[in-house]
């Protein structure tokens, strides 16, 4: 990859994590967001806040980095996940309000609503906790992001992927929206779920969302 595309998505990346800011999905330096570059991938640096696109950190798929800056402390989230699903061209960890606080009491998200579909199965599944920036916490993402492309992490937060860095915001957006409405929806009682056969209908209608032309 020539170094014009590579500057062009490291400011994608930077739009990316200050639209997080902006949406209150991340505050501060929490979180991360990456995208695939290359035979690697950029990711934000670690314990910054970036402020310019040349602040993104270049890694390979074996750990190794380009740069002054250290790569996020999560970034082997991100190479794993790329490594295990081709079609994953971006990633978002973030910290939203209503998303890490389901995630603080380790549920997965029941198909209450059926844009549930949206990240690919009935549910969205809370990986199990392990310490931020570990191989294991790694492992328990990809478990539960088998057939999905979102998940929680337990007392920690989130984590979307998409085919591009508007995508993944997208996504994470949409999550914690869900999030937000499923937890209000839990205050009075708990919600009326929809039956396997309704969402494995609105998943199948989710094969052919956002197409630009009919049946495509």
């Amino acid at each position: 990859m020539n170094e014009g595309s590579e500057n062009a998505l490291a400011g994608e990346l930077l739009a990316v994590t200050r639209a997080l800011k902006a949406h209150r999905l991340n505050v501060g330096t929490s979180g991360n967001t990456s995208v695939r570059c290359g035979d690697g991938f950029l990711i934000t640096p670690s314990g910054l806040l970036p402020e310019r696109a040349v602040d993104m950190v270049w890694m390979g798929m074996d750990g190794a980095c380009v740069g002054e800056l250290a790569p996020s402390s999560e970034w082997r989230i991100h190479r794993d996940i790329y490594a295990s699903v081709s079609g994953a061209g971006a990633i978002v960890h973030a910290h939203p309000p209503f998303a890490t606080a389901l995630a603080c009491q380790r549920v997965d998200i029941p198909p209450f609503h059926y844009m549930i579909a949206l990240f690919g199965g009935s549910s969205v599944r809370c990986a199990a906790y392990a310490t931020f920036g570990t191989e294991a916490l790694s492992k328990n993402v990809l478990a539960a992001l088998a057939g999905r492309n979102a998940c929680l992490l337990a007392n920690h937060g989130m984590v979307a992927y998409g085919r591009d860095p508007a995508h993944a915001l997208a996504q994470s957006i949409e999550l914690e929206a869900l999030c937000e409405q499923y937890w209000r929806a839990c205050q009075p009682e708990p919600p009326v779920l929809l039956s396997e056969e309704e969402m494995a209908d609105a998943m199948e209608r989710f094969r052919h969302y956002g197409a630009r032309k009919f049946g495509l």
